[in-house]
Order: C-alpha cells, then structure tokens, then sequence
C-alpha cells in the first residue's frame, strides 16, 4: 500500500515512531483496546508528536493537502463580502478557528472594512501554528497584523462572526459498525507492533443514541462515523455567542447522504502529501486523518440550542452568489498571466468534481439579519 508513498525522513519518523510508543502506552492502560475516537485525537493532536500540534509543514504545496485560502485569495476576498455586511451588527470582531498557515487571516484582513473590524482573534492550540501564522501575517498583511490576537481558549462571551474553513473534519470521529445483533464501536488494538482494528459492542450511551435511529435502514456490516466532538463544538459556541454569526465551511452531506446504503466504508481517510491514504494507521503523526462532515447533525445541534440556521449551501454557490466572477474580472486583463492563474484557481473552487459542490457552507446567527446574500440562490436547507 506504502510504496509508493515518499518515505518520511529521519526526524519525523522518529517523531512518528515516538507517538506510536506513546498511543501503545495508552492501548495498554485501556485494557488492549483504545476507542478509535481517541486514537485520531492523540494522532493528530498529542503534544509534541501529533499531526496539529507537531512542527510539520500541512498547508499548501508544500504539505499534504491544499485548503481554498491556500489556493487563492479570490476564496477571502469573497467570503469578505458577507463578513462586511455582518460586522456592523456586532462589536466588529471576527474570530477563527483552524487558521492554518494564515493565509485566510491575512486576505480577510486585507479585504474586510478597516472601520468596521475591531479585532481579528485567531483561536489556536498549536503554539507552532500560532508562531507560524504571526510570521505570515507580518509578512502578508502587516497595516493589520495588529489588529490580531492569538487565543488558545475561548473567551467567556462572542459578539462577531466565528468562522472555520475545514474545522469540523479535523475533529476526532467515532468509527461504529451496524450489524444484525446490534452497534459495535471499532477501536484499535496492537498486534505485533502493528495498529488494528477491533470491535467491541458499543456501550456509550450517548453514542448508542447517534447509532440507534439508522439501525433499521443499514445493512449488516456498515460502517461509518459519529460525530459527537463536532456536535459539541457547536454547541459550546452556541452557548456563547450573545450576538453575531458562526460561517463553517467543509466537505461532508445531509445525513440521508452520509450514511447512503452504498457508502458503506464510511468517509474515513488519511492525507499524506497530497495523497489518499485509506490506511489511517499509515505513520501516526505524519498523516492527516479525517471525515466528513454529517451537516444535518450540525444544524441540529445549532437550532437545538438556540441559534437561527441562517442558510445551507454548496460553497459554489456560496461564492457565486457573494460575486467571485467579478472578484476575478477585477485581478487582471483575461489574456494576462495572473488572471489565467486566477481564473484556474476560481475553477477549483467552484467546478463539481473539485471543491465545488462536496464542499458545503452552513451558517448560523443569533440577533443579527438572517437574510444573506451568500445564500440568495441554492439554498439546500430542505435536504437537512
């Protein structure tokens, strides 16, 4: 499966090699066997060794995958447009979650109305990023780096606008099989020296409660994810947020498409320079390890505590309807090089079989205007 692969060079895999020790340790004091939830949380987050929180390249070219703020600043220049009509009915602070190398902070802060923009807060955990991400700022976006503040914990209340590009699907998944006798949570076991999977039935209650209205509608045998940690996080700044909007952008579905009779793996997967890696056990540490994002829960998860689901859409949409053809009209003259690297970047972000329609915005408010121009046409509420 790996040969292909480019091998890791000495320092990460000694780094790998020293979470694997560390997961192992974990695995014994479990009694054997570690719920897979767990296992993703300490492969991408363990202090020191994990994907997030090790000193890795992740982002761009360079990394193992490429995000929209990555790919062009046509993608915050755009979603821009709806944080300006936003700002000014909250105290004008954006606050975002999984900020990468910066380079959404930067276009925001280079695009957002100066008068209008108070605070720009970047809740990070991974003190590495958040080194990386002032470096780049004072770099790309210096008249504004300012006005940013680094936080590793959430303040008490919100008054802004919360965003996350690919957040969500960052965050440690529970792997469950449905089978004829009942719902089994799959966790992972060692054997010789290896990583395995292994299934135990599923005893969390609240997990059983996630599981148990799709046991009637799949076949024995299917597997796929619950998303409690997502589900929580909206919940949390749902809690918190006294005034303002909540802009999660990502891959994922409406429920009745996740758990599809033919998706019957689940929607599991590892990220290793720039390759898919269906081995989530493929060098811990070094590989990204993720799954989509069931949008139905977090709608449910938002409204049930208290928040306005201001619109649900694919992210082509999204950027059509905020005006990001005319974004790329203004880059240049059509027969000059950077608009033709622009207009190849736009297409990305937008074509159906790229970022176009598996990737989906979903927005949520509370005392602000519900009518936004990001959700004009497509609006796909009604599949949730």
């Amino acid at each position: 499966m790996s040969t292909h692969l480019p091998a890791p060079n000495a320092d990460a895999l000694a780094s790998s090699q020293a979470l694997c020790r560390l997961i192992e340790a974990e695995i014994s004091r479990n009694h054997g066997w570690l719920p897979f939830s767990r296992f993703m949380d300490l492969a991408l987050y363990a202090p020191q060794y994990g994907y997030y929180s090790g000193g890795g390249t992740k982002f761009g070219a360079a990394g193992d995958f490429v995000t929209a703020p990555t790919l062009s600043p046509l993608f915050g220049q755009t979603l821009a447009v709806q944080i300006n009509a936003l700002l000014p009915q909250t105290a004008g602070v954006v606050y975002e979650f999984g900020a990468g190398n910066g380079a959404l902070a930067a276009t925001l802060l280079q695009s957002l109305d100066s008068t209008q923009l108070k605070q720009y807060c970047i809740i990070e955990l991974s003190a590495e990023l958040a080194a990386r991400q002032r470096q780049y700022l004072a770099e790309h976006a210096p008249a504004s780096a300012h006005k940013v503040v680094h936080l590793d914990r959430l303040p008490e209340t919100l008054d802004g606008v919360i965003i996350g590009n690919e957040v969500l699907d960052a965050m440690p998944v529970s792997v469950v099989r449905w089978q004829a006798n009942g719902i089994e949570e799959m966790g992972v076991v060692q054997q010789a020296s290896q990583f395995e999977w292994a299934a135990r039935p599923l005893a969390d209650p609240a997990l059983l409660a996630m599981a148990a209205p799709w046991a009637a509608q799949l076949p024995p045998g299917y597997t796929s994810e619950l998303h409690p940690q997502q589900q929580a996080f909206i919940t949390t700044l749902a809690h918190k947020l006294a005034r303002g909007a909540i802009i999660m952008i990502d891959y994922g579905f409406d429920a009745a498409q996740y758990y599809h009779p033919q998706r019957h793996q689940g929607t599991l997967i590892g990220h290793y320079r720039h390759h898919s890696v269906h081995d989530v056990f493929f060098h811990p540490g070094l590989t990204d390890i993720t799954a989509h994002v069931n949008f139905t829960a977090i709608a449910d998860a938002g409204v049930r505590n208290g928040l306005d689901l201001i619109g649900y859409t694919t992210q082509a949409h999204f950027l059509l309807n905020l005006g990001i053809t005319e974004q790329l009209a203004a880059v240049a003259e059509p027969t000059d090089n950077a608009y033709i690297q622009a207009a190849a970047a736009c297409q990305m972000l937008l074509a159906q079989h790229e970022m176009g329609e598996l990737f989906k915005v979903m927005a949520f408010g509370n005392n602000i205007d519900v009518d936004w121009q990001g959700f004009a046409r497509g609006d796909l509420c009604h599949k949730l």
